[in-house]
């Protein structure tokens, strides 16, 4: 078979590659491993761990919140198979939708791991070990990221688990502990802690989630204490040991120490991700990756190939959906003659707990280190009407404005449903907005939005309802 284009890898950048591909009239291909399109995004990350979250919300807001606003429960119970079962049914309808999109857009879906066997050249090994090679103009590498593992600690998907085995536990444990307080920990950590474990979070650093804006990432770890959440900031886990009645893992402090001990029924093993680069045949073509296994490009997503392209997880920049998404949409664009552009400097970042986190854009931290000079406004949701009638009154929105170009250069929150109205930050960066042009647009009256119009007010100094 020949082809204009064949992809490697079917999660989201890879799979919105091929649909935009098929759009434009390119002959196209996606090959990928797993046996169902989607990625670790829709099978393993993003969709079932936004389900579990969304359903442990629900279970924990019957028993705590709706008796203060009047709603009386009796006989609350957790389902867990069926709250399990509702997160694969979620899945696999998205899954079978992509198959559709393929369909729909003329894309050949090829099941097999697939590897660059020379210039123009895709070689797919299928399940039953069947060989096939594809003939190809143009190749894109987006075959994403896998857990990064702890050194000495094997996981076995039962008791010591990455997020792939976190989202299926057959029951909730006693205590759970979660290496790493970035985005993967917190949240899953969250979902069980909501359905009844004790959870404790060791993170190497002296902060949580470190690369977010450090006031937002204060306000966010004060919240998650407050809701029974432990830390044990600036430690290591230097083993776990496995016991009849649980595990034992040992801490000591990350700069040096007295060793400890923690009982745990579960060990949550979320240190980040590495890029999967394995049997890709990248030096049938010469590229090489980079110190942190990642395969790099030219700043318009062409390796050091010609005719191959790279995008995703697998290469530099945020390890996120959207951006490989982004990055997919630029590359067929490209190779079809066609604009392919990626704003970097607009990618937005959720995590999904409860409340939620959401930024875009350079933090503080980043604007004082280059020596930006830039203003700030702020405003608490506790002053907002309608996070005082939802009883959402937790966090706050950060807007920072560059002093020479009046833009909003960055936007930082924590609070009920931030991931949804970070869409309104984008679009106003996107076009280049002051705090000024977000103050001095309506905002409908009750909503949690007007806390971004409050604080963009803020950095001229008239915020009006605090």
């Amino acid at each position: 078979m020949s082809y204009d284009l064949v992809i490697i890898g079917g999660g989201p950048g890879g799979y919105n590659c091929a649909i935009r591909a098929g759009q434009l009239g390119l002959k196209t291909a996606i090959v990928e491993g797993r046996g169902k399109l989607g990625g670790t995004c829709l099978n393993v990350g993003c969709i079932p761990s936004k389900a579990l979250l969304h359903a442990s919300e629900y279970y924990e807001a019957a028993a705590k919140t709706f008796p203060a606003m009047g709603v009386k429960i009796s006989g609350l119970s957790l389902d867990l198979p069926q709250m399990l079962k509702q997160k694969e049914d979620a899945v696999d309808g998205l899954t079978k939708g992509v198959e559709f999109l393929m369909r729909k857009n003329k894309v050949d879906y090829i099941k097999g791991f697939g590897r660059i066997a020379g210039a123009g050249r895709v070689e797919v090994v299928g399940a039953d070990g069947a060989k096939q090679t594809l003939e190809t103009k143009n190749i894109v590498i987006a075959t994403g990221s896998e857990p990064m593992p702890l050194p000495g600690i094997e996981i076995d998907e039962q008791r010591i688990v990455s997020s792939t085995g976190a989202l299926s536990l057959k029951q909730v444990p006693g205590k759970m502990i979660v290496v790493g307080a970035g985005v993967i920990g917190l949240e899953l950590g969250s979902v069980w802690r909501r359905l009844g474990a004790e959870v404790t979070v060791v993170e190497f650093l002296d902060k949580i989630t470190p690369t977010i804006d450090a006031e937002i990432s204060t306000a966010f770890q004060r919240i998650l204490k407050k809701q029974g959440v432990k830390f044990e900031l600036g430690h290591k886990v230097t083993g776990v040991e496995r016991q009849a009645g649980g595990l034992k893992v040992a801490i000591e402090p990350a700069k040096g120490g007295a060793a400890r001990t923690l009982d745990a029924d579960v060990v949550l093993v979320a240190i980040g991700r590495r890029p999967f680069t394995q049997n890709l045949g990248l030096e049938s073509v010469g590229i090489k990756t980079d110190a942190r296994g990642f395969i790099p490009h030219d700043g318009h997503l062409k390796t050091s190939a010609a005719g191959i392209y790279v995008i995703g997880d697998v290469t530099t920049g945020a390890m996120l959906a959207h951006k490989a998404e982004e990055e997919g949409i630029a590359v067929a664009q490209t190779i079809a003659g066609f604009w392919g552009h990626v704003n970097y400097d607009v990618i937005p970042n959720v995590i999904y707990t409860d409340p939620e986190v959401a930024a875009v854009g350079r933090t503080e931290e980043e604007l004082k280190a280059a020596g930006v000079e830039y203003k700030v406004g702020k405003f608490q949701f506790m002053a907002n009407s309608r996070a005082r009638t939802n009883h959402e009154t937790d966090g706050l929105v950060k807007v920072l404005e560059e002093v020479a170009t009046k833009k909003i250069v960055g936007v930082h929150m924590v609070g009920a449903g931030v991931g949804e109205m970070i869409g309104e930050i984008c679009v106003a960066m996107e076009f280049g907005a002051s705090a000024e042009d977000i103050a001095r647009t309506c905002h409908a009256h009750p909503t949690m939005s007007e806390a971004i119009r409050e604080a963009a007010k803020g950095v001229d100094g008239w915020t009006m309802q605090a």
